[in-house]
């Protein structure tokens, strides 16, 4: 059995899963909204009540992990398990401190992974989504935290490759503390896609990505509550359907109309949305702005939307670091 924990600014995940010719087949799968990074941008450390309810969940992670290696007769020695943090505990004064605390009230074999690894990850979890004729595949992951973007290079028979990459160090949590309120409004909602966009240049100057989306080639894939967030409203799910969303490929056209729809429901209407909800409201429109940033400076025809991340990037690694296990092929 393998297993992948992320810890993120926002959420706890966890996916356990076994081995299967396609990949992994998933036994147990965990998310809950733990809210680490709540004031980090104000104190500039995790609070005591954030990191209470971080290891609360990561308790309930290491039972359930255990519970499923007894059950499969695999014992400690027969599961293999990662768990991470990302953005939060790289950015707080007491992240190594809570680390340690994590460790020892779970078990878990907490660590913090930076910024490149965290962008690998994403790219490892949506390689199955690349297409064939592709050359270069543009991936993003809007976290709670920060905001990953992976260039990579794509050749047939092969694993995708991580070309460059660039962490910018906001996402939905930390632009939610610092103007939630302004993205309301048209005029504050524009500025903060500009001010987003400016960000992102330098990394668009060394790379001319934009040179390379003119000669054709370039697939966009957006791995985020965000984008799936968005799918929802697109696709007009009476309720969050992840089998409808993954890999469902929108045009930019259908993005534009989902961007506009979200924004016009305001707070209130973003918490009635069934894809949405009240835990979630505050998160929807700081996203949205930093995806609009990318979506405008990069205009790339289709949108291919990946309800997957860290956690299934893990559980791909481990299984093809695993001696004797069936390795599942790139676009072979």
């Amino acid at each position: 059995m393998f297993g992948g924990i992320d810890l993120g600014t926002n959420n706890c995940r966890m996916l356990l899963g076994t081995p299967a010719p396609d990949g992994f087949h998933v036994l147990d799968s965990f998310s809950r909204v733990v809210r680490l990074g709540e004031g980090l941008y104000e104190t500039g450390r995790l609070s005591p009540v954030a990191m209470d309810r971080a290891i609360a969940s990561l308790r309930i992670c290491a039972e359930r992990a255990q519970r499923w290696a007894e059950g499969l007769g695999a014992g400690a020695g027969g599961v293999r398990l990662r768990a991470i943090a990302t953005e939060a505990c790289r950015q707080a004064e007491n992240g190594a401190e809570f680390i340690a605390a994590a460790r020892a009230a779970t078990g878990l074999p907490l660590e913090i992974i930076n910024a490149r690894e965290e962008a690998e990850l994403a790219v490892e979890s949506c390689a199955p989504l690349i297409g064939k004729a592709v050359r270069r595949a543009l991936l993003f992951d809007i976290g709670g935290g920060s905001t990953e973007i992976a260039w990579v290079r794509v050749q047939p028979g092969e694993a995708p490759v991580l070309i460059g990459y660039l962490s910018l160090p906001i996402g939905v949590v930390t632009l939610s503390e610092r103007c939630a309120t302004s993205c309301y409004s048209p005029a504050g909602f524009s500025r903060l896609v500009d001010d987003i966009a400016a960000m992102l240049r330098p990394f668009e100057a060394v790379h001319r990505i934009g040179e390379e989306i003119r000669r054709g080639g370039v697939q966009m894939l957006g791995t985020s509550g965000t984008v799936t967030t968005l799918a929802g409203v697109s696709l007009k799910l009476d309720r969050y359907r992840r089998g409808l969303v993954d890999g469902v490929a929108l045009n930019r056209q259908a993005v534009d109309a989902a961007l506009a729809e979200a924004r016009a429901l305001g707070r209130d209407g973003l918490s009635r949305h069934p894809c949405i909800g009240a835990e979630r409201v505050d998160f929807v429109l700081p996203g949205c702005a930093i995806f609009a940033a990318i979506h405008e400076l990069w205009q790339v025809p289709e949108l291919i939307v990946a309800d997957r991340g860290l956690r299934e990037g893990m559980l791909m690694r481990l299984i093809r670091a695993t001696p004797h296990i069936h390795r599942r092929s790139y676009h072979a």
